[in-house]
């Protein structure tokens, strides 16, 4: 078993600066969990306290039942990935690989098979006798995973493996650790900066910011239920439309206003007594960029929830246009059919899917309703 229990983490460096605060975090065996956060959020340094490379100010760390906040990283059972691979240039690839076993004295037949298994599985075989300058970046990147995995660890860790990558090479690598995490069974813990990679890759997401989690949950709830702007912001591609805006209510219904715009609010979520305290009061707004439409289909069946928009750039996608428009000084983007007849310049109607509009408090930018 490798279980992994975080018990409020705290990396305090001299001059008062913390990198991690009051990590709580519970790891089940076999999980892929992938820490991600902007540039300076914790996330790296929290994957270093686990590999024992930084030392943990505060809190505990356990790994199955063992607490190792004082065990060297050594004798963790973990092995670690590194974003630059930290191949040594004069060793050919099985040397590299084997080097660790070495170290720990592990029989020549043993290490000879371990080596040749993580080759046929990272399908290098035919690398083993070439040396790390000889290959490409995908190659050292699959040698890197082979050193970690020869030496069967109970824990995974990789920080950024696939930044040095080119876009095509990281997105057939994304497949390729889905499919060995599945194959060897093992926890990962994987540390980016690049949402899609979280998204398409673990089982559980951990978003930081300023070294606090923000959120915590699977990929499809932290799309659906963000429970704070930064979250809705941060996933997503392109990012969730904010609206700044006050709610209002008339009669028994309760509208989104923000300019000359006037949205009503669906029965399900006018209802929620959560809203009822922000009545008369200032709320921002959220929306998908898919939730805004400019197809004739959606302009009739959400008639009521047409706005009108001015568009400042038009991005082909191939498969979609994105529009980045203006109404009431708000600006937003829709995610739209290629066939969309929006040109730069052209004042629209755009139609919006208030069903899945979320609100936020303006003040805590915590989300009151989805």
């Amino acid at each position: 078993m490798a279980s992994l229990s975080m018990r409020h983490l705290y990396k305090k460096y001299p001059g008062g600066v913390v990198a991690v605060k009051d990590f709580c975090l519970e790891i089940k065996d076999k999980e892929f969990i992938i820490l991600v956060g902007p540039s300076g959020c914790g996330k790296s340094t929290t994957l270093r306290m686990i590999a024992g490379l930084e030392e943990i100010s505060e809190g505990e760390l356990f790994i199955g039942d063992r607490l190792i906040n004082d065990v060297a990283p050594k004798d963790r059972d973990i092995a670690m990935v590194f974003q630059n691979y930290a191949l040594y240039p004069h060793m050919t690839v099985f040397e590299n690989m084997a080097f660790g076993l070495k170290l720990r004295k592990t029989p020549k037949e043993e290490i000879k098979r371990r080596v040749e298994e993580a080759a046929r599985i990272l399908d290098i075989v035919h690398l083993l006798d070439r040396r790390p300058k000889a290959l490409s970046g995908g190659q050292r990147q699959r040698v890197a995973l082979g050193r970690a995995i020869v030496r069967e660890p109970k824990v995974f860790l990789l920080d950024e493996p696939l930044s040095n990558l080119d876009a095509k090479l990281r997105a057939a690598m994304r497949t390729e650790l889905t499919l060995l995490h599945k194959r060897l069974g093992t926890t990962f813990v994987y540390v980016t900066h690049d949402q899609v990679e979280a998204m398409t890759m673990a089982s559980r997401i951990v978003v930081m910011k300023d070294g606090l989690i923000q959120q915590v949950d699977s990929p499809q709830n932290l799309y659906d239920l963000p429970t704070n702007m930064f979250v809705a912001g941060f996933i997503g591609t392109p990012q969730m439309n904010f609206i700044n805006g006050s709610l209002q209510k008339k009669g028994d219904d309760i509208y989104f206003e923000y300019g000359q715009n006037s949205l009503k609010l669906p029965a399900e979520k006018a209802s929620k007594p959560e809203l009822q305290e922000y009545i008369g009061k200032e709320v921002i707004a959220g929306l998908r960029p898919e939730s805004l439409h400019d197809e004739p289909m959606y302009l009739s069946q959400l008639s009521d929830w047409v706005i009108e928009a001015y568009v400042e750039v038009t991005e082909l996608m191939g498969a979609e246009i994105h529009l980045y428009i203006n109404s009431e000084d708000q600006n937003m983007t829709a995610r739209v059919s290629s066939r969309s007849k929006a040109k730069t310049g052209d004042t629209i109607k755009i139609a919006l899917d208030v069903s899945r509009m979320h609100i936020f408090d303006k003040d805590t930018e915590v989300c009151i309703c989805h």
